[in-house]
C-alpha cells in the first residue's frame, strides 16, 4: 500500500482512488488533462504584482504587502509551501512591522490554479492568523474552487514524489 503523506487528512475512499490511478500509471495523465498550461509569473517582481493585485481586489484593509517572492529555501521536507511572517524592527520610538510572503520555488512550473491557491492561502493569513473556519471562509470567498485546488495540489506534490517525476 502506497503512503500518501499530503493526503494523510483525507478520505480513505480518496486515497484509494489515488492510489489506484498511481498502480495504473494514471496519476500524471490525470494532472495534466486537468491543469494543462502553466503560467507567466516567473520573477519576484511579476509574483509581487500578481499578489498584490489580488490583495487589492479581495483585502483592500489588509496590512500592506512589502516583500511578496519565491524562495528556493521552502520545500516539502518543512512542510512549507509559503509562509507569511511580520519583521519587526524599532525605527526612532516606533515599532514597524513589515509583512512578507514567501512562496516555495516549486510554484514557478506548477498550474496557474496552485499558484493562484498558495497566494490566497498566504494572503489569507494577512487577516485570519490561524486555520480556522474564518480563515477557510475567507480563503474561498477569494478563490471558489479552493478545497478541491487544495487537494489536486496534494495530489500533484504526491505525483513529484514518485519515482522519475520531479
Amino acid at each position: 500500500m502506497t503512503a500518501l503523506r499530503y493526503l494523510q487528512a483525507y478520505p480513505p475512499h480518496l486515497q484509494e482512488q489515488v492510489r489506484q490511478m498511481i498502480a495504473s500509471d494514471r496519476l500524471g495523465a490525470y494532472l495534466r488533462q486537468r491543469y494543462p498550461e502553466g503560467h507567466g509569473v516567473q520573477s519576484d517582481k511579476a509574483l509581487y504584482g500578481y499578489a498584490q493585485a489580488l490583495k487589492q481586489e479581495y483585502l483592500r484593509s489588509a496590512p500592506p504587502l512589502d516583500k511578496v517572492l519565491f524562495d528556493n529555501r521552502l520545500d516539502l521536507t518543512h512542510r512549507a509551501l509559503g509562509l507569511n511572517t511580520a519583521v519587526s524592527r524599532v525605527q526612532g520610538g516606533k515599532l514597524k512591522a513589515k509583512k512578507e510572503i514567501r512562496i516555495a520555488s516549486l510554484f514557478k512550473e506548477a498550474a496557474p490554479q496552485f499558484l493562484r491557491m498558495i497566494v490566497v492561502h498566504e494572503l489569507a493569513h494577512l487577516k485570519e492568523r490561524d486555520h480556522n473556519k474564518a480563515f477557510y471562509q475567507l480563503c474561498q470567498h477569494m478563490e471558489p474552487d479552493y478545497h478541491q485546488l487544495e487537494f489536486d495540489l496534494r495530489v500533484y506534490l504526491t505525483y513529484r514524489e514518485l519515482p522519475g517525476n520531479t
